[in-house]
């Protein structure tokens, strides 16, 4: 029965998912602190976030293999509401955000996240490789006052040193055996080597304290009334549609890693109900996370059970092993973590750039430094996917062809070549001699077709011009839609209904 309720209906490598768990929750303490205190909360709002973005997921959503948690991208649009309300509000904003992600599931928008061309998502997913590389190099640094300032003499050269070690291992390990993943492997040996030696470097401790209690029942002390509405839904529009790209996109990496497809609507409603138990929970809310995703199948997870092993973990070290957890040196992560960014990076984009058209390439590095400099992915991923819409556009605009001939009977025939639709309405116009024309036209679609309301007026407005000069105009293949449409059907056009194709054009009328 426990099987049946997780969808293990695959063999199921205990030992893997276990410590791939134990791996993932390893990577995603640290990062969860780190998210929290930049946003100005407390730091077990990170790790209640972790905990229950990680157990719901898990076990209810649509990707088994992928990990959520606390994730920088959504706690970042929640600062400024922070600085200006207050935490309740940030809860508040968290919980509604959560709502809108159930019903972008319910109402199955997540299959949206497949007009995502390829070129955006390798410049979505370098970008996060870059930002991933480069939080670690923040590690490098220490408090100091009111600012942080870089390690230098022998705390430097310590810390360069175990993260060498560390990233040694996670690369040399699997070429020994991959019975344990490497990345637990270097962090155990690392953390038995400065506590063995009693070495003096940067620790989870040094980031905040992780020890507290069970994620405590909170109702967010606002208003409930339309000012607080208009307060937060701003926040909770963005956060969710953040949200739900990057989990979508990581959804679309995994599929291809793992070789199936995975549900993106259940996985959407999943992310809701974990964000609107979060408000109400306590936790700073989140999504996808794709380094501990990484991490996850690097460490050879394929199911549900290491998700759960790794959110009941952060619970466990809330509850009774922080002071273990907070002696577990920095260097051991930021090893695992360089290395899980340079294994995110698509290098193949790299050795195929030479064969991509100058368009993708363009999208592609825009994307990438979108992500980078504003760590904005729903604005990098949107301005990627509106470039390459704009992009296709103009490249089936010109696809447009029309071949001209005079019959025997000394009819003037149009053979359109080419989509008819608002890119191309212009190039069809400038395509017909009216003036010149005989007194019977025919205009034949049958290698064409009209793809929105920009075609049928372009169309409605030649008839007319040919119906002004008093000419007969015939269309042939000419779907019933399309002729319902033409405003001068009645009058000026003949129509071979017999060989008339049947397909619908976007319309208000329809």
């Amino acid at each position: 029965m426990f099987l049946s309720l997780f969808n293990f209906n695959q063999k199921v490598d205990y030992k893997n998912e276990i410590l791939a768990g134990l791996t993932v929750a390893m990577t995603m303490i640290p990062e969860s602190l780190s998210f929290a205190i930049l946003a100005g909360f407390s730091p077990l709002t990170g790790l209640y976030a972790a905990f229950i973005m990680g157990l719901v997921t898990a076990v209810f959503g649509g990707r088994p293999g992928m990990v959520s948690g606390g994730a920088g991208a959504t706690v970042v649009v929640l600062i400024a509401l922070m600085q200006l309300h207050g935490i309740d509000y940030v809860f508040a904003a968290v919980s509604l955000a959560g709502l809108l992600q159930i019903l972008v599931g319910v109402f199955k928008l997540g299959k949206f996240i497949r007009l995502v061309p390829q070129p955006v998502m390798y410049g979505f997913v370098n970008g996060l490789a870059v930002i991933i590389f480069m939080a670690q190099v923040e590690q490098f640094k220490v408090s100091d006052g009111p600012v942080d300032v870089w390690l230098s003499g022998a705390s430097l050269y310590i810390m360069l040193a175990l993260v060498l070690l560390t990233i040694a291992i996670v690369w040399l390990f699997p070429k020994v055996t991959k019975a344990v993943p490497a990345s637990l492997v270097a962090i155990v040996v690392v953390f038995l080597l400065v506590l063995g030696f009693h070495i003096d470097t940067k620790t989870v401790k040094d980031i905040a304290s992780i020890s507290g209690g069970f994620p405590p029942f909170h109702i967010p002390a606002v208003p409930f009334n339309m000012e607080t509405l208009k307060v937060i839904f701003p926040y909770s529009l963005v956060m969710a549609g953040v949200g739900l790209i990057e989990t979508l996109l990581t959804l679309n990496v995994v599929d291809e890693i793992v070789g199936n497809r995975g549900k993106a609507n259940k996985e959407s409603v999943a992310q809701g109900a974990a964000n609107m138990l979060n408000g109400f929970f306590s936790g700073m809310g989140g999504c996808a996370m794709i380094a501990q995703t990484f991490v996850n199948l690097s460490a050879g997870s394929r199911t549900r059970l290491a998700g759960i092993i790794a959110s009941l973990t952060i619970l466990l070290v809330v509850l009774f092993g922080a002071p273990l957890i907070e002696r577990v040196p920095m260097a051991a992560l930021v090893g695992v973590m360089m290395m899980v960014a340079i294994g995110t990076f698509e290098w193949v984009s790299l050795r195929i750039v030479n064969k991509m058209p100058k368009s993708d390439i363009f999208v592609g590095v825009l994307v990438a430094v979108i992500t980078v400099l504003l760590h904005n992915l729903a604005l990098a991923v949107l301005i990627g996917v509106v470039i390459s819409a704009l992009v296709f556009a103009w490249e089936s605009a010109k696809r447009i062809r029309a071949r001209k001939y005079l019959d025997d009977h000394g009819v003037k025939h149009y053979e359109l070549y080419g989509p008819l639709f608002f890119g191309s309405a212009m190039a069809f116009m400038e395509k017909f001699d009216i003036h010149n024309d005989p007194e019977e036209v025919v205009i034949d679609f049958k290698e064409s077709r009209i793809a929105d309301m920009s075609g049928i007026t372009a169309l409605d407005k030649l008839t007319e011009k040919y119906k002004q000069a008093g000419k007969r105009l015939q269309l042939k293949h000419l779907s019933e839609d399309c002729r319902a449409l033409l405003n001068n059907a009645q009058d000026v056009i003949a129509v071979n209904i017999w060989e008339d194709p049947t397909y619908r054009v976007p319309s208000d009328k329809l």
